[in-house]
């Protein structure tokens, strides 16, 4: 796509409608960024488009949209807004921040999607490449944008991209040469017309691909072992049973088996990230890195060291034998049936937020068999109330810090406290992660006041 002297329109000035300022002025671009927000509300990153001629047109929910060759979408931002059908109608295409930056790619690409635990994948994967002495550019979803990394790929071996379901709605020319989905469970079906339309959107991940690219999948997920595979090669993984290629959890360890007969062998004991999903996220990790050349020693150092990512049941202490968690990322209902699954002593769950429109009730097993006590916060509360009467004890309270207080107040030692809210953050913070450090901090507060 060529943008010299083409009028193009960016909609959301996050980071990543920063970045798309900054890519779009650089090819000779016309730039016009929108955003809902009011201007004073984004001093920063108007900021860090100063000095680049981009026209804004802030605190505005329809923006002027006619006279624009291409208009570009942030990942937060739903393509269906009636002024972007009507966009298109009128001919105008309205694409993503993939779409700008697939013409420009110039090394391989690695990439990962999946409902959970695409950020630790990824991330992981970088590492895995790195410590075998290639050199790794690791972003998208992730820290830092696609746009942003294009500037750096000449020196590197290998994109590495997180990639949701967000970004691929928006793109036909995102052609990863290996790309791993890891699971597919109801989410975002405030976004999407059921949920057959967010497994089309996962899927699509694969649609440009050819012979010579690489599938990763989960076998053991129905959604995800389910898709047409294509011409592509593939590896699945599985944490249920031994395959004839792939990786698989063996007993106490990791085995891997590429299509030449290689085979490596990682040892549980060796690996510092435990949990089985975990060890799902870790075998597609390896079959992508070791596919593309990764070293199976250098991958063992790092799978000894590498202790996840925040707010991702992470421990944060042990109060009078009572262990707190922080899963602030678990903003669905399968991150939390995943956390909850990992316990096997009562635990007190904290949940609550803004819904996605999702289907609660598909929890309601483990919370009859796994919950001491429900404590929920933020606008959901008393749906979830509703929806999980009857299977816990309920209580309802008007912040986090009330709701830490309470936990306490239930629980006893040998008990769990566990932070999965299974919904977004965005009624009572800014982000998943503010979420988790308000908690960790009222926590350790507890601990402070003990």
């Amino acid at each position: 796509m060529d943008f010299l002297e083409k009028n193009i329109l960016v909609v959301g000035l996050a980071r990543t409608g920063v970045a798309l300022c900054r890519f779009l002025a650089g090819h000779g671009a016309r730039v016009t960024v929108t955003d809902q927000a009011l201007p004073n509300d984004l001093a920063e990153p108007r900021r860090d488009i100063q000095g680049l001629g981009v026209v804004e047109d802030l605190g505005v929910a329809v923006p002027r949209w006619e006279g624009f060759d291409a208009i570009v979408l942030s990942p937060g931002v739903p393509p269906e807004l009636p002024w972007l059908k009507a966009a298109r109608a009128a001919g105008v295409p309205v694409v993503g921040e993939l779409e700008v930056a697939a013409p420009f790619i110039r090394r391989p690409l690695l990439a990962v999607s999946g409902t959970n635990g695409k950020t630790t994948t990824t991330t992981l994967l970088g590492e895995l490449l790195i410590a075998s002495g290639l050199k790794a550019l690791v972003g998208g979803n992730i820290g830092t944008p696609v746009v942003t990394l294009l500037g750096e790929q000449e020196g590197a071996d290998y994109l590495v991209l997180e990639v949701s379901s967000f970004q691929l709605d928006t793109t036909s020319l995102f052609h990863p040469q290996a790309a791993a989905l890891l699971n597919i469970t109801p989410d975002h079906l405030d976004r999407y017309a059921d949920y057959d339309a967010y497994i089309a959107s996962k899927a699509s991940l694969f649609q440009r691909q050819g012979a010579n690219d690489l599938m990763v999948l989960n076998a053991d997920d129905p959604a995800v072992a389910g898709l047409n595979r294509g011409i592509s090669r593939v590896y699945f993984f599985s944490a249920t049973r031994p395959l004839a290629t792939g990786a698989w959890l063996d007993h106490d360890a990791l085995k891997v088996r590429l299509a030449g007969g290689r085979e490596e062998i990682f040892p549980l004991a060796d690996i510092r990230l435990q949990g089985k999903h975990n060890l799902e996220n870790i075998m597609a990790a390896l079959l992508l890195a070791l596919d593309a050349g990764a070293d199976a020693n250098a991958c063992r150092e790092v799978l000894a060291a590498f202790r996840g990512l925040p707010h991702r049941l992470e421990f944060v202490a042990d109060l009078k034998g009572v262990s707190f968690y922080d899963d602030s990322k678990g903003t669905n209902v399968g991150a939390v049936a995943t956390s909850l699954a990992h316990f096997d002593r009562p635990v007190i769950l904290i949940a609550g937020g803004r819904d996605k429109d999702s289907d609660f009730s598909l929890l309601n097993d483990l919370i009859a068999a796994r919950v001491k006590a429900l404590v929920l916060i933020g606008e959901t509360r008393q749906r979830l109330a509703q929806v999980w009467h009857g299977l816990a004890p309920v209580y309802l309270a008007d912040d986090m810090a009330a709701a830490v207080a309470r936990a306490w107040e239930l629980s006893r030692p040998g008990e769990v406290v566990l932070l999965s809210p299974a919904c977004a953050s965005f009624d009572m913070y800014k982000d998943y992660a503010q979420r988790g450090r308000d908690f960790q901090n009222l926590v350790r507060e507890l601990n402070h006041a003990d």
